[in-house]
């Protein structure tokens, strides 16, 4: 007799089965832009439909999304409303370049993520999230709002590993600051789905004006410590992505800044985001915690080095990239097409909007079994060779992969087992969180849970 509990599944928006229609798409889009797919979204490799007289094609058959990322990506570039969304925040950072600029960057930031440097973050990860989880145990008890909590857990590690302890301002500020510009600079607008021109006011994000500043300010307090410091100590100084970036050829100072400003903003929010999800997703399934920390129980006093987790932690990892596949940090990858082109299954005509949306794609139900319950175990060793690369896509794909998904997986099981060795979340309240894309996929309101000490 199989006594094993059945999977959580995961709470999401429930997809529509009747059109929205025009208001209707624009009201849902702006209020919440995950909530506007309907059930045929999660069960057709391809969907052909238009807006505004433009073809918008969405595409979740892994062979199609290869065509188009990989083989022939130099035919599609950003799609103007990702770009009329991200530019106001990041300008002209990595998320936001092309072309030669993009090309530029990424030369320039390559070097901080290779594995040797990886391996040495892994130990100031593990650091960091030891005595970060050392000081919630002395909240034993207490509800605390895991997404706060793990932001300035991520940005704790991000200061220390590319930024060496270096960036102006205080942890508390700069989490209240990321979630301000997030949740209002990241909302969609209803002129920008109407594509309406740039210098007209988007009312909703003037409120994260505010944190945008502070950001800015930050940023070049930050730039003009190092320099100083780079004037005083000339190679004595760290070698790590802030001075890259301020002795990279070819980089204004403000391109400088909007890099920065993507790293830390984007790049860690991200992870928090994915580490907030995975202890709710733990909470609501006992049996999968369980073997989480039998597992950490058991392996991390034989670990001599923070570089062997990701490799031996099986069950910890399976964990976080289910949450990852659950709860996307980034929704969509969405491309316009320059030139007609046949991907397998659809043809492209020029100038279409081409949809590339994690969000439905981890969530198909011709690509995975039960795909809406949490279910670690297809990320074992045993059962990887089952998923199709193209299925499954937490940091993008192709040429403009992120450039720092070793590093936030690394970051994601240490900070994980660091805190679960010695603590429990447990998620107390009445009715399951709800989600919402605030350009990440976050939880509405927060995740308030309760830690206390597991032994």
């Amino acid at each position: 007799m199989d006594t094993t509990p059945a999977p959580f599944r995961a709470p999401a928006p429930v997809p529509h089965t009747e059109p929205l229609g025009f208001v209707g798409f624009l009201r849902t889009a702006s209020r919440n832009p995950i909530e506007i797919w309907g059930s045929r979204a999660f069960k057709e490799p391809v969907i052909v439909g238009s807006w505004l007289g433009v073809p918008n094609i969405v595409i979740n058959d892994p062979k199609a999304i290869r065509h188009c990322l990989v083989e022939n990506a130099a035919n599609y570039v950003m799609q103007p409303l990702r770009q009329r969304l991200l530019r106001p925040l990041l300008r002209d950072g990595l998320l936001t370049a092309e072309g030669a600029l993009w090309r530029r960057t990424r030369k320039a930031i390559a070097p901080v993520f290779t594995p040797r440097n990886i391996t040495g973050f892994t130990r100031t990860m593990e650091a960091r999230s030891a005595a970060f989880g050392a000081r919630l145990e002395a909240r034993d008890g207490q509800k605390v709002d895991a997404g706060h909590e793990m932001t300035l857990l991520t940005f704790d590690i991000l200061q220390a590993t590319l930024f060496t302890d270096d960036i102006a301002g205080d942890p508390e500020s700069f989490a209240r600051s990321t979630q301000g510009f997030l949740s209002s600079m990241g909302r969609v607008d209803p002129l920008d789905l109407l594509g309406a021109p740039a210098f007209l006011p988007r009312l909703r994000r003037l409120r994260g004006r505010k944190s945008m500043a502070y950001f800015r300010r930050l940023i070049t307090d930050t730039m003009q410590r190092r320099r100083d410091l780079l004037a005083r100590e000339g190679d004595k100084a760290p070698n790590d992505l802030l001075t890259l970036l301020l002795k990279a050829d070819g980089l204004s100072s403000a391109e400088i800044e909007d890099n920065i400003i993507t790293f830390i903003g984007a790049g860690h929010e991200t992870t928090a985001r994915s580490l907030a999800w995975t202890l709710y997703l733990l909470s609501q399934a006992p049996h999968e915690r369980a073997k989480v920390e039998a597992e950490l129980d058991a392996l991390l006093p034989t670990l001599t080095s923070a570089d062997d987790y990701l490799t031996r932690l099986v069950h910890t990892r399976a964990a976080f990239e289910e949450a990852l596949r659950l709860y996307p940090p980034a929704p969509s990858l969405n491309r316009t097409a320059l030139q007609r082109d046949a991907a397998p299954g659809v043809d492209i005509p020029a100038g279409a909007t081409v949809l590339v949306m994690p969000w439905l794609i981890h969530r198909h139900e011709m690509l995975w079994d039960r795909p809406d319950h949490f279910i670690p175990a297809r990320f074992l060793p045993e059962n990887r060779d089952r998923i199709d690369r193209f299925q499954y896509l937490p940091f993008g794909v192709g040429p403009r992969v992120c450039i720092g998904a070793s590093f936030a997986l690394h970051e994601g099981v240490i900070a994980l087992a660091c805190l679960l060795r010695d603590l429990r979340f447990d998620y107390e309240e009445a009715t399951p969180p709800g989600v919402v894309q605030r350009i990440t996929v976050q939880p509405e309101g927060g995740l308030p849970m309760r830690v206390s000490r597991r032994r």
